[in-house]
């Protein structure tokens, strides 16, 4: 998928670079999750990734055009299947069949089962006739009540009072769900809950605009430059409630970002693991935090920042829709598999750079994106725990949460299918 030579060349002489320790254990934990696919109770679940692959090397991905309103149906339906396999009503982590020793669906994850509540309140907003409110209200009520006692949200999966750990990042996203939830439900137990997170992410910003708490399920280091999307949590808060503490520090945490902003648009210290080569996962989390914020607080210097990076995307992706998950400070692919999440991230910013802009090719950009992605969604599989998911990676054997289907992965399909949907209403009338 990629297409000049050099760029191959540099791609593989990092995977070469890795320490043979290193070498050793990534190979060996592959191989036993390849090896879990020929399982017989996995045979639907092998041929799809038999059939991924073989799409991955001939570049075989069939665009989609239409079909826009029925492929969110379906990722909302996949959210809400990945709520009920949880208990204790959060969203489990997602679909794994072949990872850990217990393959399947994994514990509930609090960080997206946040900002899962505003893509499903977006979609019932979208289509009433689906209601998800009772889900949703689950979903915010047991945030609530395993927020910690500083305000924070915990990192990683779902754990015990007495092993959880603040992360910032998780915190500004249960943030953006309770903002939701208490705009459509109007409980005062979720606002109190909103205002406690907000105290604390303000209070976890350091003197130059940067949030201080990684948590350590995340790699360590200096910043995290997506930590600014709590920005926009935080500035949303600030309207409901009228707190200028709240949009002052977004504002902040903004501008902290973006002096991390190449002239080429490209952020460093902007990856979970690899500064140099962010994911457009992170990438796509650092963009619409800027763009949201600047939308909110009329800061079109904010607007302009964020075309710049996705003006340079634009010019990476393949004619039907294919971009490469990681990229160098140069724009280079740094990767060869795609990261789903990212994709969909991104498709989200163009989007709203056209709503906010008007620039024909800020949408043409998002449709070549999604339009790709609805060809990598599973419909209408036999196993109907992957129905309606896109996975991490493509293929699903990428470098991207490996062999199976993370929870934000469809959050964010959803979101750039309901955009795709509103763009397309509003430009028909």
């Amino acid at each position: 998928m990629v297409t000049t030579m050099d760029a191959t060349l540099r791609i593989l002489r990092h995977k070469l670079s890795r320490s043979p320790r290193r070498f050793y254990w990534d190979a060996r934990a592959l191989g036993a999750e390849l090896a879990a696919t020929m399982d017989g109770s996995r045979r639907d679940f092998r041929a799809h990734v038999i059939r991924d692959e073989l799409r991955f090397v001939t570049g075989r991905v069939r665009p989609i055009e239409g079909e826009t309103q029925m492929r969110a149906h379906a990722a909302a339906d996949w959210l809400l299947r990945a709520q009920t396999a949880s208990a204790d009503g959060g969203v489990s982590y997602g679909y794994f069949p072949c990872r850990g020793p217990e393959r399947g669906w994994k514990p509930s994850y609090p960080e997206t089962t946040g900002y899962i509540m505003t893509s499903l309140l977006e979609y019932s907003r979208r289509f009433p006739d689906r209601p998800v409110a009772d889900q949703v209200r689950r979903m915010a009520l047991w945030e609530a009540d395993i927020q910690m006692k500083s305000g924070a949200v915990q990192g990683g999966p779902v754990q015990p009072p007495e092993k959880q750990t603040p992360a910032a990042f998780n915190t500004g996203m249960v943030l953006d769900g309770w903002c939701s939830a208490y705009a459509a439900f109007g409980d005062e137990r979720i606002l109190q809950a909103a205002r406690a997170a907000a105290d604390w992410l303000a209070n976890d910003l350091d003197e130059r605009g940067y949030f201080r708490t990684n948590g350590e399920f995340v790699g360590q280091g200096d910043l995290k430059v997506y930590t600014c999307l709590c920005a926009w949590a935080m500035y949303r808060l600030g309207d409901i409630v009228n707190d200028e503490r709240y949009r002052r520090s977004a504002v902040r945490a903004v501008e902290a970002a973006l002096a991390q902003q190449q002239p080429n648009g490209w952020f460093s210290c902007n990856c979970l693991m690899r500064p140099e080569a962010p994911l457009t996962h992170t990438i796509g989390y650092t963009l619409q935090g800027i763009a949201e914020v600047g939308a909110l607080a009329g800061r079109d210097d904010f607007i302009g920042a964020t075309s710049k990076a996705i003006d340079q995307l634009a010019q990476r992706v393949t004619a039907r829709g294919y971009l490469p998950g990681c990229f160098y400070a140069d724009w280079q692919p740094a990767i060869f598999s795609a990261c789903l999440t990212g994709s969909a991230q991104v498709a989200i910013v163009a989007y709203r750079l056209y709503e906010l802009r008007g620039r024909r090719e800020h949408r043409q950009f998002a449709d070549l994106l999604v339009n790709w992605l609805k060809g990598v969604q599973a419909i209408d599989a036999p196993d109907i725990n992957v129905n309606g998911a896109i996975a991490g990676s493509f293929p699903i054997f990428g470098e991207y949460m490996r062999g199976g289907y993370p929870n934000w992965a469809t959050k964010y399909l959803l979101d750039a299918l309901l955009l795709q949907d509103r763009v397309a209403v509003r430009a028909a009338g």
